[in-house]
């Protein structure tokens, strides 16, 4: 893996699924607000990618699932080509700005982590990795869940450091 150095004086950045950030980028318009992850990308701690509009897919567009190494639109299209662009356009981003660690939208074909549609577009999840995130990791990104990183953040935020230590 190449390692990639933002350069002296800049600090590497997050990278975060854009729709996590209030963009109106998800497969039906949409987005997927989480308040916090927005503050990331104000205060310029964070820079918002959308791997499937990287990849030249249209917002809205129809639904995808992973099934394999494939990823395949509601309406039967092979879309896995865009999926990997895209993948590969969020990584150059990740290289550019120095980020070493992504929030991605979980359960997505292409940022969901650890569990996926199942792709029979029927609500079912399986075991499995989205295109990007897994490019991501294999690359040497570590990787969250918007809820996995909220989670940490609650963590991190309830150790009382000046408690004294259990005796």
């Amino acid at each position: 893996m190449e390692e990639h150095n933002p350069g002296p004086g800049r600090k590497g950045k997050i990278l975060v699924s854009a729709c996590l950030a209030g963009e109106y980028c998800r497969w039906d318009g949409g987005t997927n607000l989480v308040p916090e992850i927005k503050s990331l990308v104000d205060s310029g701690n964070a820079v918002v990618v959308c791997p499937e509009e990287l990849g030249g897919l249209p917002t809205p567009r129809l639904p995808s699932e992973r099934i394999g190494g494939r990823v395949v639109s509601s309406d039967g299209r092979d879309v896995t080509a865009e999926f990997r662009y895209g993948a590969e356009e969020a990584l150059w981003v990740c290289k550019e700005e120095g980020c070493r660690l992504a929030i991605l939208k979980a359960k997505s074909p292409s940022c969901g982590k650890g569990i996926i549609h199942n792709g029979l577009f029927d609500g079912g999840l399986v075991q499995g990795d989205g295109v990007t995130a897994q490019l991501l990791m294999e690359s040497g990104i570590a990787v969250m869940t918007e809820q996995e990183w909220l989670d940490s953040q609650a963590a991190s935020s309830s150790a009382a450091p000046n408690d004294p230590p259990c005796s």
